[in-house]
């Protein structure tokens, strides 16, 4: 057993050297081979560097190259541009001295053209026996006259152009605010005729005495005219509303039949009743049939009051209609508020429902009443300058004086004697005969023209247009007249030779 341990000892010490000196070869072997792989990465290591080095080393020297070509680059540059200036100076100063050589030249002219003048000027002054200022006035005053005349002649041309052009424009809109533009007119007399069932009725209406036509003319203020003619009895009264008031209630007291001054009181009571109703229906068809809205309640009667109210024996009330129809439409055509245009149209005669009750103009009237009734100042203005009291401040009062004329001219509006129409012929003829250098005046077109010839030695181009604005400023504030009146003033010479 010894033994064999002995021997079993020996055996492991024998392998466990024997183990060691292998792994130690190994160990070695091992680190030789690190070492060699430490050597061979050392080596390509420093192989790398020195490439990079060489690499860095070789882009900057070509970096080197190139900013050395480019400094050379500049350089040559900068030699080129240094002769190119050196050319320019050596150039400009032979410029300058050539330019000193003219100045001094100019200046030498300038002396001997100054000495010229003066002795032309001393020889022109010693000529005409005119000094300079004397000779400088006289040119003034001719460029001045020549001026003046082209001036004026421009200012004809233009004025004619702006003519032309308003008129035109402004004819088209009235032609189509006319052809639009359809109302009936009413004309009326002083006079209403009241039929009746048979003529013994004309003694019940006189009465015992004349009790009961005395009765009926105190309550109405209307003169009843019963003559021959048969069946029918004549109102006579200036104030349209007292005659509709007396044949209203002599219409009801004929269909009532009895007829005595108590019931003539009474039916006077109920027709002047009916006639206010009227008045008021009247004025609100009219606002109705405008498309007026939003007026004071009083306006709307004092509208209703126009249907028994004439001019020239036309019919107010329509007049108005018509004309806030024909605002409203020129006013669509300029692109304005139709609404306030139709408005001014139909108030613009508003003053004439009361002007028998108060003094002054029915214009002015028209326009106090609207301010009472706070109407906007827009309007106020319109229905005041609409025939010439007041200037107009808008194009709707414009508006309203062109729509005013418009149909109070046209054909069949109006009514006139025959005397008043031939006075206002002669006296339009005798205005324009009044001035000086009027060969003769003709008034035509029913007095809505007056042509005007003038002695051509005497008047010239300019004062035409002259005589033809005072001729219209003298109309205006001498003549009463409907519409508008058209001056025409004619300038003509005429060359007559024979041959023989």
């Amino acid at each position: 057993m010894l033994i064999a341990v002995a021997g079993g000892y020996l055996i492991r010490k024998y392998l466990a050297e024997a183990k060691i000196a292998s792994a130690e070869e190994a160990a070695k072997k091992i680190l030789e081979d690190a070492q060699k792989d430490a050597e061979a990465k050392k080596r390509e290591a420093i192989l790398e560097s020195k490439e990079e080095v060489h690499r860095i080393r070789h882009e900057a020297e070509k970096e080197n190259r190139d900013r050395r070509n480019e400094l050379q680059r500049l350089e040559r540059r900068l030699l080129q541009k240094e002769e190119t200036l050196d050319r320019k100076l050596d150039s400009l100063e032979k410029r300058e001295d050539k330019l000193n050589k003219q100045e001094v030249s100019l200046e030498q002219k300038d002396r001997d053209i100054a000495e010229i003048y003066a002795q032309q000027r001393a020889q022109l002054e010693k000529l005409s026996n005119l000094t300079g200022e004397e000779a400088k006035e006289l040119l003034l005053r001719d460029v001045e006259n020549e001026i003046r005349h082209e001036s004026a002649m421009m200012i004809k041309e233009i004025e004619s152009q702006a003519k032309d052009e308003a008129e035109k424009r402004a004819r088209d809109i009235i032609s189509l605010a006319i052809q639009r533009c359809a109302v009936d007119h009413v004309a009326e007399s002083t006079v209403s005729v009241v039929a009746l069932p048979n003529d013994e009725m004309k003694g019940r209406i006189i009465g015992r005495e004349g009790r009961n036509i005395r009765t009926l003319e105190t309550l109405t203020g209307i003169d009843l005219i019963i003559d021959d003619t048969p069946e029918a009895v004549i109102l006579s009264g200036f104030d349209p509303i007292r005659r509709q008031i007396a044949k209203v209630a002599l219409e009801k007291l004929i269909a009532d039949g009895r007829i005595h001054p108590a019931r003539i009181e009474e039916m006077v009571e109920k027709a002047r009743k009916e006639v206010e109703n009227t008045i008021r229906e009247e004025g609100e068809n009219a606002t109705f049939e405008t498309g007026v809205h939003g007026l004071h309640p009083e306006l709307i009667r004092l509208l209703g009051r126009l249907k028994f109210r004439t001019s020239y024996g036309q019919n107010v009330l329509q007049h108005s209609i018509e004309v806030s129809h024909l605002t409203g439409i020129m006013a669509v055509e300029l692109g304005l508020d139709i609404q306030a245009a139709k408005r001014a149209g139909l108030l613009h005669d508003i003053g004439k429902a009361v002007d028998h009750e108060v003094e002054g103009p029915h214009a002015l009237i028209g326009s106090d009443l609207l301010k009472r009734y706070q109407e906007s100042p827009d309007i106020i203005n319109a229905v005041a300058a609409h025939h010439g009291d007041e200037e107009p401040k808008t194009v709707d009062a414009v508006l309203v004086q062109a729509s005013d004329a418009i149909s109070a001219a046209r054909p069949g509006a109006r009514r006139e004697t025959l005397e008043a129409y031939i006075k206002r012929l002669e006296r339009l003829e005798e205005i324009a005969n009044s001035f000086e250098g009027v060969e003769k005046s003709f008034a035509i077109q029913a007095g809505r023209e007056i042509r005007i010839m003038v002695k051509p030695e005497k008047i010239d181009d300019i004062l035409t247009a002259r005589i033809a604005r005072d001729i219209v400023k003298r109309v205006e504030t001498e003549l009463e007249y409907p519409g508008q009146i058209k001056v025409v003033v004619i300038r003509e010479t005429r060359v007559v030779e024979y041959a023989k």
